[in-house]
């Protein structure tokens, strides 16, 4: 879950409840619906604490982006770093553990925010950082554009949760909610594993600077 201790976590309990309160809030309702007092009560907490802890809601919220990414950042690490001879990853538990983070994401991805542009840089630059763990440990193939790769697979990823509601209504597959995504996380490990097109097919293709011998010999 997004309240796993990182070297972000706040030192207090009672702004550890906040901070896990407002991101499951404002991933669920979003941030213009959710109230400080909202936060406060489900966090067992007085508003005026949550105001002197953190400043203002807009102060909390970039509170929440920095403890989301660092979940990310964390989980995914922990994958690539322990490679091919990691334990067996557990589909079920990281994905619910990973649900949380998923919903605010995808509202802040829908919603907008101030900090939209830098909280999706840190994402690409955080998985710059462990796909080359992953490559390192034998459990990601190198890339000969690996920022690229990065920056496409994220936005891929990042597409999907914003198109989240089409995904459920077409495969039966909820990214945030409490179902199974066993197809969805299935077909994704197909695709990064198998591969989609055939080597042949791959060759078809000529790109701006490339030599097309054949033409230049019938030529």
């Amino acid at each position: 879950m997004v309240s796993q201790a990182t070297d972000e976590t706040p030192a207090e309990p009672g702004l550890e409840r906040i901070l896990t309160t407002a991101i499951d809030l404002f991933g669920r309702h979003g941030v213009r619906a959710t109230s400080v007092r909202a936060i406060a009560e489900q966090a067992g907490v007085s508003p005026p604490l949550v105001i002197h802890h953190y400043g203002s809601k807009e102060k909390l919220r970039e509170a929440c982006d920095d403890r989301v990414l660092a979940f990310i950042r964390e989980s995914k690490a922990e994958t690539m770093r322990a490679g091919l001879g990691g334990p067996p990853i557990q589909v079920d538990t990281r994905v619910a553990q990973a649900r949380p983070a998923l919903r605010y994401l995808a509202r802040t991805l829908s919603e907008g925010s101030p900090r939209l542009d830098e909280f999706v840089d840190d994402l690409v630059e955080d998985a710059v950082g462990y796909t080359a763990q992953g490559v390192e440990s034998g459990l990601v193939l190198p890339s000969a554009n690996p920022r690229a790769r990065v920056v496409i697979l994220t936005l891929w990823s990042l597409g999907a949760l914003v198109l989240h509601e089409h995904l459920q209504r077409l495969l039966g597959e909820d990214l945030i909610g409490e179902g199974s995504t066993d197809l969805y996380t299935q077909t994704m490990l197909e695709l990064f594993s198998e591969g989609l097109l055939t080597e042949r097919a791959k060759q078809a293709f000529i790109f701006s600077g490339d030599t097309d011998d054949t033409t230049e010999e019938t030529a």
